[in-house]
Parts: structure tokens; sequence; C-alpha cells
């Protein structure tokens, strides 16, 4: 999560390549945190989504010189908000297979998200 602020890029595997790929500067993004289960918001992408934009981020201390998250965007940051538990935004997103949902989000999805942040510092 530091990392992803310090750096102003967020990164995924490189199976998730296509979809980071798909990102467009503007576009709203929000940050999952795979460890806590939290979504951190909101921000805004900076660049065009690819691969290895920074290598040296998320370093591979097995492979040095390769990031263990090459498929990467950079970002602005929006407005920090607290996070949002999963109970909070799991009825917005259309989940598959389980505990998964998409990456990609529809234009209502990303409404509703954002509405629910701006709703909770209203609170």
């Amino acid at each position: 999560m530091d990392e992803n602020l310090r750096r102003e890029l967020f990164g995924l595997p490189s199976r998730y390549r296509d979809s980071v790929r798909a990102i467009r500067p503007g576009l709203p993004l929000f940050l999952y945190n795979y460890s806590t289960h939290q979504l951190h918001g909101v921000f805004e992408a900076a660049s065009f989504g690819g691969t290895n934009i920074d290598p040296t981020a998320w370093e591979d201390k097995k492979c040095p010189g390769e990031s263990r998250f090459p498929a990467q965007v950079r970002v602005a940051t929006r407005k920090i908000y607290d996070p949002l538990e999963e109970d909070a935004f799991r009825p917005i997103l259309h989940h598959y297979d389980g505990p998964k949902f998409r990456l990609e989000l529809s234009v209502t999805e990303a409404i509703a998200l954002l509405d629910i942040f701006a709703d909770k510092e209203d609170a």
C-alpha cells in the first residue's frame, strides 16, 4: 500500500496485463488491498496502463530487476478516504467465482463506489 502511494503507481501480476492495458488517463481507479480486503480511493489514471512502467517497483528478490507486479499504471490521488470494508462494496460489484470480482468496473459500479466514499465522508 505504501509503495503504491509513494510511487504513484498501481501494479498487478502479469496475468492481468490485458485489463491494465485497457486503462486510459483520467479513468477513476480504486485500490483493493488483498491482505485487508479493503478498498481505498479515490485515484485517477495518470497514464495508459502498460507493462513494467517501473520495473524496480515491487522488485522480485528472486529475479532482481523484475517486478512481481509488471502490469502497471501511473496514478494521481483524487482524494484519500477511510478505506471501505468489503461488506460495504461487495453488493455493488458483480462477483464471479465466489469471493472474486471483476477488475473492470461498469460506469454504474464506479459511480456507486464514488457515492459510497462520499457518503461515508459526510456521515
